[in-house]
């Protein structure tokens, strides 16, 4: 990524995070004191759009400010984040979850990236903010994988698998057991999947089912099972099916909240075949396929990713998911 892209990347979401705007109300109401201004229930997170966007722009900020360090957006970064994530501000937000009606709050998208930005945090003055938190959401996997006896394959935010990737990248570093609970979960949902037949996408994915799934199984099965089970998946990848997982979803209206989402889809399916063809491995004959569509799919919507709000306050964090796969 070049310091022009990550400084972009850092504006858009500068513009968001942390500021007045009406988010989306989208917490369970309980009586009449949670009628109050998004910045008074939750003192971190407001700002953009919705709880689990401006938790991602952290992310990718933080993440940008340690990639290139020294580019004025990442002294902006850091002045923010020493004013935003601190103790005080995260109990606010620990006191959310701690209200009986806010047992499914952001479950299980917002869970998956409060857990990968504190892992991003790691080494940095913000992670012993921000490690409650994801320990808080860490012990809700635990108790919610056990009774999970479907996974979710929607193409958004319900999504198992997208956010299993995240929170088993967490629980290695942070919690084993959690990444053994993972493992077993995601080998007992998904090893025997084959011949995905890939119907998407839908019209508001911005997530790939088939391919996030296959990205989970990457990491849980390791690099010797995950080819053998990546070629009864998709065995007729090598020749490029099922066809609609190659070529990017068309955005018919960018102002559109839900249509605007097939930009996120094209984005994330170029994070996902970029980290596929890593773990399959230079010689497995799906990966010269693989480079190309992931650089269609970025080439379709890495143009889009500002010019309307619907898109504006989100999709930088799935740009620099695949560009920093890459």
């Amino acid at each position: 990524m070049t310091p022009e892209t990550a400084a972009r990347f850092a504006r858009l979401t500068l513009a968001h995070v942390g500021r007045e705007y009406p988010n989306k109300l989208d917490h369970v109401m309980a009586g009449p004191e949670d009628a109050r201004t998004p910045s008074e229930l939750h003192p971190i997170f407001y700002g953009s759009f919705d709880w689990h966007s401006c938790v991602h722009g952290w992310w990718q900020l933080l993440r940008l400010a340690r990639l290139h360090p020294d580019l004025p957006e990442s002294a902006l970064i850091r002045d923010r984040a020493d004013a935003m994530l601190t103790v005080e501000k995260m109990a606010g937000e620990l006191a959310y979850l701690d209200r009986p009606a806010s047992a499914g709050f952001e479950r299980p998208y917002g869970w998956a990236w409060a857990m990968a930005l504190h892992h991003e945090a790691a080494g940095t003055r913000w992670e012993g903010v921000l490690a409650p938190l994801a320990h808080a959401f860490a012990d809700r996997w635990q108790a919610h994988l056990p009774k999970l006896t479907y996974p979710i394959r929607a193409g958004a935010h319900s999504n198992t698998a997208f956010a299993l990737i995240h929170a088993f990248d967490w629980a290695v570093d942070f919690r084993p057991e959690l990444a053994a609970t993972i493992r077993e979960r995601a080998t007992h949902w998904y090893a025997a999947d084959k011949g995905c037949q890939a119907w998407e996408p839908s019209g508001d994915d911005f997530l790939s089912p088939a391919l996030c799934e296959a990205q989970l199984m990457s990491r849980v099965l390791g690099p010797e099972q995950f080819a053998p089970w990546f070629d009864g998946f998709l065995p007729d990848a090598a020749v490029a099916r099922p066809a609609t997982l190659f070529m990017p979803a068309y955005v018919s209206d960018r102002s559109d909240g839900k249509i605007a989402h097939l930009d996120g889809l094209n984005l994330s399916r170029a994070w996902c075949w970029r980290a596929i063809t890593a773990a399959l491995g230079a010689s497995h004959p799906v990966v010269p396929l693989a480079k190309a569509a992931a650089e269609r799919h970025l080439d379709a919507s890495l143009p889009h990713i500002a010019g309307d709000y619907m898109g504006e306050h989100w999709l930088a964090t799935f740009a620099l998911l695949a560009i920093d796969q890459g």
